[in-house]
């Protein structure tokens, strides 16, 4: 549970999501929602613990992403990966400030009366680990890893989630899905 700096790159065969989506509290809420939509076509129910802590850790990165990495006229773009040869779902948020980089909660606690400062900490909380990469000079990437459940990581993609997995690529079928 703490931050790294450990770039993983995911296999050409791990199902994944990408989506670009407006950097407004709206396209917050939309990353959540998709989030939960992607692990359920993946197999991994939306109301199980996995599924929440995901929605949860999304929906954290995404607003800090609105909050704190915006610049005007620039969308922030949501990749969910699934890697059960790894255990684990990653969550990766992009930005386009790389300059502001968050703060790790481990080594610099939130302020206590502060009005904001401790989402980070519930992402550290509900992922097995976080970190923040730069990968070129425009944007940056904070991601976070949750586990999977046992069985989710025995369990094969199923046809019906790999089909999934195109519907949410094609933008005419994505509309209905976030609705």
């Amino acid at each position: 549970m703490k931050s790294t700096n450990i770039r993983v790159e995911p296999s050409t065969s791990a199902p994944q999501l990408t989506v670009r989506l407006s950097s407004t509290a709206r396209g917050a809420r939309i990353a959540r929602r998709l989030a939960g939509q992607q692990l359920a076509a993946w197999g991994i129910p939306y109301d199980s613990e996995t599924s929440q802590a995901v929605g949860l850790v999304t929906a954290e990165l995404a607003a800090n992403a609105v909050t704190h990495g915006r610049t005007p006229g620039r969308d922030f773009r949501l990749t969910l990966l699934l890697l059960p040869e790894r255990g684990v779902v990653r969550v990766e948020v992009t930005d386009t400030r790389p300059g502001r980089r968050p703060r790790d909660p481990a080594t610099e606690p939130a302020v206590p009366d502060a009005p904001s400062g401790r989402g980070l900490l519930l992402v550290a909380a509900y992922a097995e680990q976080w970190g923040c990469e730069v990968r070129d000079a425009y944007t940056k990437t904070v991601w976070a890893e949750v586990v999977l459940p046992p069985a989710s990581v025995s369990r094969p993609l199923s046809r019906a989630a790999a089909e999934g997995d195109q519907a949410m690529a094609d933008p005419s079928r994505r509309s209905t899905l976030v609705n």
